[in-house]
């Protein structure tokens, strides 16, 4: 059995070692440092023997090539051995030198690996070895070629983005209307401020704050999301995403969400604060039909300050969809029917104080397919050997504004990565999983619709069922607290709230 093969200096110092059993460090460079002594130089042999291991070797130069082996080890096929890997060691290596040898050791090993594995020569010659070091593939090649036409197609798409938008805010200005966003916050450069400035506006706008004016923009993700520059710029953009791989779309998802928690301002909690949470859980059929859909709502009340613990909520119930409220048992019941108020049964008690009180709730269940908020329509077609996908989405509920909306498609596995077409909005792929995510940042009345299209081998049932997340800080059920009263002298309380509507489950089988 081969114990190791090294690489050494005449006087035992170890440059590569690499051993082919379990042998600790400290054993190979005491074997290897004991080497030097042993050998008598009067005589011509190629090996020298101890008590345990026989060193087979070969001067090279300056240097020495050793096997270590067990005694037992058949010395003619060491032989042959050692000049397999003598002759190795050049095809790496311009110069027997140290330097040299410690420059390409990692070279050096893999082709070691190559000829003993486990301790037992394999049956391989030189050119077989640098045949299976090269690791050359095929389907390696396959995938250069369409990553690069991808690389080439994302380019054109990002050029094209660009003129759009460029056209888009020439109109708007002859116009004098304010330029055309991209996914809310993510519009192009104009120069100067002036954008920065209507973006800033636009987002006010949304979050209705009270507090001072935004922060000003930090220049990185500005740069990050600068699409209606000139077109090198959008090329030197396109061509640095690119070399960062396969993670292209997850950097530009952090980098617009950066952008967004910088330019949101924060949320000024009062003493007397709100939450509204809806959750949504629906199931679609993939030739339209919705199955079910059921949506939780709930009011959460928080009140820090004791002089704010006897209020009254004044809701405003603006749904036609016919919700099913149902108030907290201790909530008087009589009055929140006859005036749309949240008051305690006994108007002596106080709300609890530093803690979420749930105080009405709202269920919907629904096959009705208008009341769908989002409609996805995914449509693959046979072509060939490969399936066409055209996937496209409609926004119905047009009040709704959908922030970092992720539409995940399954892929069939092993067959590599799609080739994207036409695509609004970027994408993902994770090879490990085999899922293609559709990313939209925003999703509004303003950009309602939108597609993509791709192409890959399989069959139409691989790409089910479709998956859809998102968050949004409008309520899909139009019910508000809109003014808070004290229950002595009915005087206004002030108050603050903060909406948020989430996706449980939401599929297309």
């Amino acid at each position: 059995v081969l114990l190791a093969a090294a690489v050494c200096t005449k006087a035992g110092k170890a440059i590569v070692s690499r051993q082919f059993v379990e042998m600790t460090r400290t054993r190979i460079e005491g074997l290897l440092a004991a080497f030097p002594k042993l050998m008598n130089t009067g005589k011509q042999h190629t090996f020298v023997e101890t008590e345990s291991v026989r060193y087979v070797y070969q001067p090279m130069e300056k240097l020495y090539m050793v096997l270590i082996t067990t005694k037992n080890s058949n010395i003619l096929e060491d032989l042959e051995t050692l000049r397999l890997f003598s002759r190795v060691i050049p095809e790496y290596c311009r110069a027997l030198e140290e330097n040299e040898i410690s420059e390409h050791c990692f070279d050096l090993i893999f082709a070691f690996d190559e000829i003993v594995a486990l301790g037992y020569r394999e049956n391989v010659n030189l050119a077989q070895i640098r045949t299976f070091t090269e690791m050359d593939s095929h389907e390696e090649k396959v995938f250069r070629a369409v990553r690069e036409t991808q690389e080439r197609e994302a380019k054109a798409e990002m050029r094209r983005k660009a003129k759009e938008l460029q056209q888009a805010r020439r109109d708007a200005e002859r116009q004098g209307k304010k330029a055309p966003g991209f996914g809310g916050f993510g519009s192009s450069a104009v120069s100067g401020g002036t954008t920065a400035a209507m973006i800033t506006e636009t987002i006010i706008e949304t979050e209705k704050p009270k507090v001072a004016p935004a922060p000003a923009r930090p220049s990185g993700p500005s740069k990050a999301l600068k699409l209606g520059a000139k077109g090198k710029e959008v090329d030197n953009f396109v061509d640095k995403l690119k070399s960062e791989g396969e993670n292209i779309m997850t950097s530009v998802g952090k980098r617009s969400t950066e952008a967004a928690k910088v330019l949101a301002p924060p949320i000024n909690m009062e003493s007397v604060h709100m939450k509204i949470e809806e959750k949504i859980s629906l199931t679609c059929g993939r030739d339209g039909g919705l199955q079910n859909m059921e949506l939780h709502g709930m009011i959460m009340l928080h009140i820090s300050d004791e002089k704010f613990a006897r209020i009254r909520l004044h809701v405003e119930n603006e749904d036609k969809r016919g919700v099913q409220l149902q108030t907290h048992p201790n909530v008087d019941k009589k009055l929140f029917t006859a005036e749309s108020q949240i008051g305690l049964k006994n108007p002596e008690k106080s709300f609890p104080i530093n803690s979420d009180v749930g105080v009405l709730k709202w269920r919907l269940q629904t096959t009705e397919e208008s009341f769908i908020p989002l409609t996805i329509n995914c449509w693959p077609s046979e072509s060939g050997n490969s399936c066409d996908v055209n996937i496209e989405y409609e926004l119905q509920e047009e009040s709704l504004e959908l922030n970092d909306v992720i539409i995940t498609i399954p892929l069939p596995s092993g067959v590599g990565a799609p080739v994207i077409g036409e695509i609004d909005g970027e994408y993902r792929h994770d090879s490990r999983r085999n899922l293609l995510e559709w990313c939209l940042p925003v999703i509004d009345a303003k950009n309602k619709s939108g597609s993509l299209e791709f192409s890959i081998a399989g069959q139409p049932n691989d790409f089910f069922p479709v998956q859809v997340s998102f968050i949004s800080k409008k309520n899909y059920c139009n019910i508000q607290v809109t003014k808070v009263t004290q229950v002595d002298g009915n005087s206004p309380v002030r108050f603050s709230t903060e909406t948020t509507f989430l996706v449980d489950k939401y599929e297309i089988l």
